[in-house]
């Protein structure tokens, strides 16, 4: 069995839990929460950088972060999810990148609002990765994800579903088309609603 260090409200491990479900490996992963906080936690072990997810394999060896982890099941799924066909591939892994890219930015602004007391707080900092979040949710809503599921929709997926759980879905009243596109893709991968946190 391969293990999967995970945390349930994590967007990137939620990503490689439906990636894993819809390549039909979940019967062979063993899903173990982990926390990044507590130094005895063997996270930091099996991870230096002591970030979720990360995936130990059979042998012991260990892969992280979520991109290499997704490529890695998806060479196992027989190549499901990440086109090898270079006119899609790149495509796809774009896609991929700017929904990691909403979590990243999304993550920045959830540890400044709720790590930090508020005279602390840098609005600046603030507003700076709210921008990116605004610019990628534009440009989502103007070429919603389309065609067969792939890892850049699972990530377009996870990163608004991470907005739902830590901003109180603000962004739905802005970009109508993506929560049309965000409901179909529920529907469409059961696993989405089977993850959520």
């Amino acid at each position: 069995m391969m293990i999967l260090r995970y945390s349930p409200a994590s967007p990137y491990a939620r990503k490689i839990r439906i990636a894993a479900d819809l390549l039909g490996l979940t019967p062979r992963i063993d899903i173990v929460a982990a926390s990044t906080t507590d130094p005895g936690d063997p996270l930091r072990e099996q991870n230096p950088l002591g970030k979720i997810p990360t995936l130990i394999l059979e042998d012991g060896a260990s892969l992280y972060d979520s991109r290499v982890i997704a490529d890695y099941l998806d060479y196992l799924g027989g190549g499901k999810l990440i086109p090898a066909d270079p006119a899609r591939r790149f495509d796809v892994l774009r896609l991929q990148a700017l929904g990691d890219g909403v979590n990243d930015a999304a993550l920045l602004i959830r540890y400044e609002t709720a790590t930090r007391r508020p005279d602390l707080r840098d609005q600046d900092a603030i507003d700076l990765q709210q921008g990116k979040i605004d610019r990628a949710l534009a440009t989502l809503e103007n070429a919603p994800p389309s065609g067969p599921v792939t890892i850049g929709q699972i990530a377009v997926a996870c990163a608004l579903g991470y907005l739902d759980l830590r901003f109180e879905g603000a962004w739905r009243a802005k970009y109508p088309g993506l929560v049309a596109w965000l409901a179909a893709f529920e529907t469409a991968v059961p696993a989405f609603g089977a993850t959520k946190a």
